[in-house]
């Protein structure tokens, strides 16, 4: 397993049973979910440029959704069979998000 994918399970892992209360929860300049989000944005873009099409806005969803978005965007970076520049800026995306949060 890759160090993305790893460092993904990780991330999942802490935050999948969370509940509205601990997303809404002071992070930064926003909250937990704000934190997430930008996350998923990040790596919806990073499978863009690993696909070579242009990136879209991924929808801000409900702060219970974020797991099953993080799931969906790490998979298809995956599948995009990115370069290991790409991936490595990618793990080093979910691996700050995760000690952040």
């Amino acid at each position: 397993m890759s160090d993305f994918a790893t460092s993904t399970e990780r991330l999942l892992t802490q935050v999948r049973h969370w509940e509205e209360p601990r997303w809404a929860a002071s992070a930064g300049a926003g909250t937990k979910g704000d934190l997430a989000y930008v996350l998923v944005q990040e790596l919806a873009d990073l499978g863009a440029e690993a696909e070579g099409r242009p990136s879209r806005m991924v929808p801000r969803a409900h702060d219970l959704v974020l797991p099953d978005q993080l799931r969906v965007v790490a998979d298809d970076l995956l599948a995009a069979e990115p370069s290991a520049d790409l991936l490595a800026r990618a793990t080093a995306a979910v691996e700050e998000v995760r000690y952040t949060l």
